[in-house]
């Protein structure tokens, strides 16, 4: 008969070993220079809370510093001002435009476009909310009250700002065509236009001297008519076409000019601007003491069509064109 202890023994052994067996395999011990584990296909998601979204569309900052988002081009456009209306059509927006303030006279296209009146339209305000317009297109022309009151009937209104040179119109135009989703468009009009604006400079780069120009804007009092100052686009466009503003020296971008001070500057040409209204060559011979003015004593005196400088638009070409024939004929015979 076995001892009790050879009868236990066996009994106490076996359960340590089992415990043994099932005891966890030590952790390795990590190396001096670890290799990281291979990336996978799957990118790190960070949680959905965390996520910026993307502002989809497109968000441009205007003339008066206001951020002003589309979420797709303008495909409904209201223009405010018969500049907007010309680069709209010139850059084929024209079919975009759903309403015109009542200056909008060009292209002829334009006439027939809904008439939103101006320069007020606060009696409009019900027909140009009927046309519900995912754009208006203010210019320098309107206010900023104006602007608010559009806004406050939940319109997405954009102030283009007047350029200050023709690097300015063009810049103007890339801003429309990526407001109305033309930007092929633009660029190939711009191309067009630098080349003609690079073709009148070189031409005047010829020019032996400096004509002195008087541009008219109203001359309704001849003792004092109205001219373009320092400042204006008329003095820019003249210094470019190759002249000197009579101009130049008065204290506003457009302002009264005395007639002794019209003499003291003595112009060689004077252009009239305000033609349309109805001044004409003879009327200008015709004032007293006018006479005494050198474009007068040799007849340089010649109509202009002031909507060529006045709507900063692309035919600004066309009237630095006409501007520098009409200053120096002389390299355009």
């Amino acid at each position: 008969m076995k001892s009790l202890r050879q009868i236990l023994f066996p009994l106490l052994v076996i359960p340590l070993l089992l415990a043994a067996c099932a005891s966890p395999t030590p952790a390795p011990v990590p190396t001096a220079n670890p290799v990281p584990p291979k990336a996978t296909s799957t990118p790190f998601v960070e949680p959905s809370s965390t996520l910026v979204p993307t502002v989809q569309g497109i968000t441009l900052t205007d003339g008066l510093n206001r951020t002003v988002h589309l979420a797709a081009p303008a495909a409904k456009i209201i223009s405010l001002a018969p500049s907007n209306t010309e680069i709209l059509f010139a850059i084929g927006a024209g079919s975009q435009i759903v309403g015109r303030d009542s200056y909008s006279d060009y292209p002829p296209e334009a006439i027939g476009l809904t008439d939103i009146g101006g320069p007020s339209f606060g009696s409009n305000m019900e027909l140009i909310t009927n046309l519900q317009p995912d754009l208006i297109l203010a210019a320098d022309i309107n206010t900023q009250e104006q602007v608010a009151e559009f806004e406050k009937l939940g319109l997405t209104v954009f102030y283009l700002t007047n350029p200050t040179d023709i690097a300015g119109l063009y810049s103007n135009l890339e801003i429309v065509a990526r407001l109305t989703g033309r930007e092929t468009e633009a660029a190939t009009l711009i191309e067009s236009l630098k080349k003609r604006e690079e073709a009148v400079n070189k031409t005047i780069a010829k020019a032996i001297d400096k004509p002195v120009v008087f541009y008219e804007v109203d001359g309704t009092d001849p003792a004092k008519p109205w001219t373009t100052g320092p400042g204006s686009f008329m003095d820019t466009m003249i210094r470019q076409a190759g002249g000197i503003n009579a101009g130049a020296n008065l204290p506003l971008q457009w302002a009264q000019i005395s007639q002794e001070e019209l003499i003291v500057q003595n112009p060689d040409i004077i252009l009239l601007g305000d033609h349309n209204f109805g001044t004409t060559v003879e009327q200008v011979t015709s004032r007293p003491g006018w006479n005494a003015i050198k474009a007068v004593q040799t007849q340089r005196i010649e109509p202009y069509e002031d909507n060529l400088a006045s709507r900063p638009g692309p035919r600004l070409i066309d009237g630095l064109e006409a501007l520098a024939r009409a200053i120096h004929p002389e390299l355009y015979q």
